[in-house]
């Protein structure tokens, strides 16, 4: 038996293999039977013991298990295609075990999290978890891959299947050796071959642009039967795709909470986090699982979301009103879209010679503090003398001290006639922030949001195999640009108590 550093003591782990998968399983020290939370992961089950030790010195049974083909789990690994049948097997096992009562809490972050949804919509009745706590997921390979309208996110996917994909070990620095080697890495073409260019088989890299499945979790969500908590950061890539879980979640309850954080919630917090958001989410878990089991959760949709640059917390469905603060056009009204030199997301500085690259707009200083809370979009006429085409914009805050501060960025692909203008609009995703009085937004409307983005090539050939790249000219009417934020009204709602809020 080991102790923990506070709660009950609880049993030694023990290891086991359930249909092939290397499966820890730790109990809380007693003759039981307990609840039990099954977290399955490509990430290495080890780096979960202080996890698991903590939900045993709560009471939970907590199983911690590698998926097929990773760590010491037996099969090939094959990313979001064997976790519905891995995931149903392993909970009727956990459920025949003489430590289970039967109750059976998922659980997971990333990945981890699509193995927690995909065993709550897709698994046979009996195989299904109780309870979900989903927290910044990545809800399958075409939901990561591409943006809605059909951008590929390649740095993000680059950096994954470099460290993860077809492979039973993750090599973290895999892709970050290989631009120190190559800085030019993720310009060569085509984007197919960046397998051999790492030096190693990547079979499923091709296949991972060929998926259409967009948004099936999200579909099967509006016929979930179990309480769900979906947790998730403002800085997150995934902020959109939690947002949506909780609100097509059918279930008897849905939690979201939505903090100033990264991917790694808590442990990466924004540059707009404040003190008020440093919480202990294993000990809120925990107290939401509980509640969560016992049917002690009031029905509907609640949750609660940071405020950043403040210490303000607001119920999720706060409500906001639209606002378009005047732009005044700086440069670049015509502009070239150039696949050999396009705007990075990785850089917020803007050239001043040249050849324009992109469109700028800024507003003049705020005259009073703005809570913006909720989706940001850009709407605008335009015309490109291609008919396929990327329009990238992004929303940068310039702060009274001088400094930039990227808010949100959004990229569309457009088909339309070569030479016809139309208007349509760009979403930005949605921010959650307090900007002090004096602050000017900058827009920036752009052909590339690269290497976010995979280069658009302007040949009407696919991004991901094409071989040669053509520039783009672009025309903005400057006058039809408008802004649009969701704000807080004059008198904004009192601050709430997260905890409180997750767990009515």
């Amino acid at each position: 038996m080991t102790t923990g550093a506070v709660g009950a003591p609880v049993a030694a782990a023990h290891t086991v293999r359930v249909g092939g998968l290397a499966t820890d399983v730790r109990l809380p020290e007693g003759p039981g039977p307990f609840p039990a939370v099954l977290i399955r992961t490509p990430y290495d089950r080890t780096r979960h013991l202080a996890e698991a030790r903590a939900w045993a010195r709560h009471g939970f049974a907590a199983v911690v298990q590698d998926v097929r083909g990773r760590y010491a789990s037996a099969g090939r690994w094959r990313p979001y295609e064997n976790e519905t049948g891995d995931g149903a097997a392993t909970a009727r096992w956990i459920r025949r075990r003489a430590w289970s009562d039967g109750r059976l809490v998922a659980v997971g972050a990333s990945y981890a999290a699509h193995c927690a949804a995909t065993l709550a919509l897709d698994a046979p009745e009996d195989a299904r978890p109780d309870a979900v706590i989903a927290a910044v997921p990545a809800l399958g390979a075409a939901e990561t891959a591409r943006e809605p309208t059909g951008p590929e996110r390649l740095l993000a996917r680059a950096g994954w299947w470099a460290a993860h994909g077809d492979r039973p070990t993750s090599d973290e620095g895999a892709l970050a050796r290989a631009l120190a080697e190559d800085p030019a890495l993720l310009t060569r073409l085509p984007l197919t071959a960046l397998p051999q260019r790492l030096g190693r088989p990547l079979p499923s890299w091709t296949g991972l642009w060929q998926r259409h499945d967009r948004g099936r979790l999200t579909a099967r969500a509006a016929h979930a039967e179990v309480p769900l908590l979906a947790v998730g950061g403002h800085h997150d890539p995934f902020a959109e795709d939690t947002v949506g879980l909780w609100r097509a979640w059918g279930g008897p309850a849905a939690r979201l909470l939505l903090g100033p954080w990264g991917h790694g919630l808590v442990t990466a917090p924004g540059p707009d986090a404040r003190p008020a958001h440093r919480l202990n989410l294993g000990a809120l878990y925990v107290r939401w699982a509980r509640r969560a089991l016992a049917g002690d959760l009031a029905p509907g949709r609640h949750g609660a979301v940071a405020l950043g640059g403040s210490d303000q917390w607001l119920p999720a469905d706060t409500a906001t009103e639209p606002r378009s603060p005047r732009l005044r056009p700086l440069r670049g009204a015509a502009f070239t879209a150039d696949p050999d030199h396009p705007v990075r997301s990785d850089d917020l500085t803007v050239p001043t010679g040249g050849v324009p690259d992109r469109f700028l707009l800024a507003t003049p200083p705020l005259p009073r503090p703005l809570d913006a809370v909720g989706p940001v979009r850009v709407r605008l006429r335009a015309t490109a003398d291609t008919p396929s085409a990327d329009w990238a914009a992004r929303l940068v805050a310039l702060t009274p001290h001088g400094t930039a501060e990227r808010l949100a960025a959004g990229v569309l692909r457009r088909a339309q006639p070569a030479g016809v203008q139309g208007e349509f609009a760009i979403e930005l995703g949605r921010v959650a922030r307090r900007l002090p009085a004096g602050t000017r937004l900058r827009v920036e409307i752009a052909g590339h949001h690269f290497p976010a983005h995979a280069r658009h090539p302007h040949t009407g050939d696919d991004p991901v195999t094409a071989t040669r790249l053509l520039a783009s000219r672009r025309d903005v009417d400057a006058d039809s640009v408008t802004l649009t934020l969701q704000v807080l009204p004059a008198r904004p709602p009192a601050t709430i108590d997260p905890a409180q809020e997750i767990l009515r």
